[in-house]
């Protein structure tokens, strides 16, 4: 039995590339010094993987902030506006992944998605009309080189033609059509190039292949990669999926000139019975994902060992690997002092997989693999009671009934009742809650969870954080305000720290997107609320202001995408659970006079299936309830507002318009406000604040920017739908930035409100 990475994690053990990215940012480090970073953790994790003996270890799945971004750039896929800065390379790779502002000019970053059903996002490539594909750069080969010169021999990894071709916009006149041949040489070249350095193994990464595909989808397949392996000369090439199964195209897959086909069996559904029904080529390697890596509990050996014995009766030759890359999971539990052993032992981050991989590999070479002592000890894991059952939490999900779900009065009505009650001018303005966290807001959380500040200075010190922030907001002249959540470490880890049924880490950091990072917090068992968790510090802030303050929550769905979730219960029962203690919460905040409450729903979309039909029975049908649930109890006079981040949400948005909130945020500026069109098609009745700028860039946007956008949106949107607000969040920003934008934010609602207001007096 042979073991294979798909990919590992690359920030670093202790987030070493994010802090030093950042310092290159910043001036303080230089290029040259960032490279020296990422050498150093390039051969620590390929050394890790080899003392695990992993015999297929990944190269190229290194980078800076993005694959796909590294891909395009490879492929000589950049933008005229980012070549026209006229930067050197790793200047202009970064303008296109967070924007550029400065002497050679100013333009926003490429639109950023998320990745498949990840909290992970992806850079979107743009091809324009003159963009000439081909082999631009060396990456991939460097680094297979840099490794080689360790001793350590690896398996180079590339973003798939297919998946390449899928996840790109062609933004001309220009279809695929007038690229595909260049795209198929330009891999046939990367081919070409790693079989002149020896490479024995080369994997494509192709996760689009787990959608839902056409006729036409499998056709561009098929011609692809026949033409482009035509040119594999002795290396091996390895088509990798994962997220899923390929039921749509396995006859196909297998019937092509690979050596090697990864499938994943972890979320690949039907991919045992496809092996099982169509067979598996006997000059082909399968590449079996069967140690999760998405997920951080352990592996259970039973359970794999009897799914290579299945696999093992009719394909030849396996390798055992993990589902999908590592880079969805934390570094190592070794990080992890403060938990306790009862609960590690359960838990398996991205090192611990490495040594499940090599543990599997040496049970499955053993003639009487149940007397190794490392199954016994697995066994012996699974046959114990892990779970503390709540059975009042259970109880009250069993016992919802449809009214639970249902707000009253209706849509309607509330809109009219809340006109008259929160009074807001046209074109209200807003941001989406947080404020920028600074060293001095991180280390008051620090020094309190340390021990060196008590309770009353901890609280003391947001409090005045909170008093400055309100008074900033209205200087600035914002219409609906926010306390800017200073006591807040992560919108999910925050809310999960103050709810029974949670476990939290110290360092196991996974990446977002370039260097954000977040901590996703464990469901470990039943969830409730003993006591409220925002009302506090948004009633103090209300107190503040005669302004409407929001009151700030994260909402179930959300909370349960952005944790790791139980494997013993279902996710809509665990989404209930966390649902009706927020509702409590809400119930709360409106009896303290808190008459706006935003219940964020950032990730409702992360794990929607990837096939359609997937999608309601299998999500939907309760993601959508579970929100609901939250806020169907409050009175009409209630503001519901929710947020959403970066996605595509044109497929869904009559299922976003079921969810009953008064007020939906969108990120939307990175996708060139594409929303609104769909908004406008679907008659969506629930007043919308499609982002006005990118709060992911450093970049400021001016007030002729901000107006324009306006402009756009007001040509599809009613005014008196609209809202006025930044993409998301401002934790990530800095202070002065953040005022300036907030500034022209405003100036920019001002001007328009008042053209809007001259045009309508005229109409009358």
């Amino acid at each position: 039995m042979r073991t294979s990475v798909i990919g590992y994690p690359r920030v670093g053990n202790s987030r070493e590339l994010k802090f030093a990215t950042e310092k290159y940012f910043e001036g303080v480090l230089s290029a040259a010094q960032l490279q020296e970073t990422a050498t150093l953790l390039r051969n620590a994790h390929w050394q890790a993987q080899f003392e695990n003996g992993i015999d297929f270890i990944p190269s190229n799945d290194f980078s800076f902030y993005d694959n796909m971004l590294d891909t395009a750039v490879l492929l000589n896929v950049v933008p005229k506006r980012y070549r026209d800065l006229r930067l050197e390379p790793l200047t202009e790779y970064f303008a296109m992944a967070r924007g550029y502002q400065g002497v050679n000019g100013d333009v926003k970053a490429l639109a950023m998605k998320k990745w498949f059903n990840t909290n992970y996002h992806y850079i979107v490539p743009e091809i324009e009309d003159d963009t000439e594909i081909t082999l631009a750069g060396t990456k991939p080969f460097d680094e297979f080189l840099e490794a080689k010169n360790l001793g350590i021999v690896t398996k180079p990894v590339m973003i798939g033609a297919f998946s390449f071709i899928k996840l790109t916009k062609f933004t001309g006149r220009k279809t695929l059509a007038d690229f595909i041949t260049d795209i198929i040489e330009a891999y046939s070249k990367i081919l070409i190039k790693f079989n002149d350095l020896g490479v024995e193994w080369i994997q494509f990464d192709e996760p689009a292949l787990v959608m839902d595909l056409t006729a036409d989808d499998i056709a561009l397949l098929i011609r692809v990669y026949s033409e482009i392996l035509l040119a594999k000369g002795g290396s091996k090439v390895l088509l990798q999926t994962y997220f899923g199964d390929i039921r749509d195209c396995y006859q196909e897959v297998i019937a092509l000139p690979f050596d090697g086909i990864g499938l994943d069996f972890i979320e690949g559904k039907k991919t045992l019975e496809l092996v099982q029904r169509f067979g598996f080529p006997a000059d082909k390697t399968l590449f079996a994902g069967l140690v999760n890596g998405k997920n951080i509990w352990r592996n259970h050996y039973e359970h794999t060992l009897h799914i290579l014995a299945e696999l093992g009766k009719s394909v030849p030759d396996i390798v055992l690997g993990t589902s999908c890359s590592l880079l969805h999971v934390p570094y190592t539990l070794k990080n992890e002092s403060s938990l306790s052993d009862e609960y590690k032992k359960y838990f398996s981050f991205a090192e611990e997989k490495l040594t499940e991989l090599a543990e599997l590999k040496r049970i499955s070479s053993s003639e009487v693999p149940v007397k190794v002592s490392e199954y016994i000890e697995n066994s012996r894991l699974f046959q114990a009671s892990r779970f503390c059952p709540n059975a009042s939490v259970q109880s009250a999900v069993s016992s919802l009934s449809p009214d639970d779900f249902i707000r009253q009065p209706a849509f309607n009505e509330r809109e009219k009742i809340q006109q008259a009650m929160l009074d807001l001018p046209l074109l209200p303005t807003t941001t989406i809650g947080s404020f920028p966290q600074t060293a001095e807001v991180k280390a008051n959380r620090a020094n309190f969870k340390n021990g060196k500040i008590n309770l009353t200075q901890y609280i003391k010190f947001n409090k005045e954080k909170i008093a400055e922030c309100v008074a900033l907001q209205e200087k600035i002249g914002l219409d609906v305000l926010v306390h800017g959540e200073f006591e807040r470490n992560d919108m999910v880890e925050y809310f999960g720290e103050c709810l029974a049924g949670f476990l939290f880490t110290e360092k196991a950091w996974v990446q977002s997107y370039g260097t954000r990072c977040v901590k996703p917090p464990i469901i470990w068992g039943d969830i409730s609320r003993s006591q409220p968790m925002t009302v506090d510090y948004s009633v103090y802030a209300q107190s503040l202001t005669t302004k409407h303050m929001k009151g700030m929550l994260t909402g179930p769905v959300t909370i349960l995408n952005w944790s790791f979730p139980r494997e013993d219960i279902s996710l809509q029962d665990c989404a209930f659970q966390i649902a009706l203690a927020l509702r409590d919460e809400v119930l709360d905040l409106e009896a303290n006079g808190i008459k706006i409450i935003q219940i964020d729903e950032a990730a409702l979309r992360e794990k929607l299936p990837l096939r359609k039909s997937d999608w309601h029975r299998e999500y939907l049908d309760w993601a959508i309830p579970a929100f609901r649930l939250v806020h169907s109890g409050v009175k009409a006079q209630t503001q519901i507002h929710t947020h959403m981040c970066y996605s595509e949400f044109s497929d869904i948005i009559r299922d976003i318009d079921n969810m009953d909130a008064d007020v939906i945020t969108f990120e939307a500026s990175r996708s060139d406000l594409a929303i609104i069109d769909v908004l406008n098609q679907c008659a969506f009745k629930t007043k919308v604040g499609p982002g006005v700028y990118d709060i992911h860039s450093p970049r400021i946007p001016s007030t002729e920017e901000i107006k324009a956008a306006l402009s756009r949106m007001l040509e599809k949107i009613p005014q008196e739908n609209l809202w006025v607000n930044p993409d998301c969040g401002l934790k990530t920003r800095g202070n002065a930035e953040t005022v300036a934008s907030l500034n022209n934010l405003v100036a920019a609602a001002q001007e328009i409100r008042r053209s809007l207001h001259n045009e309508n007096i005229c109409n009358l």
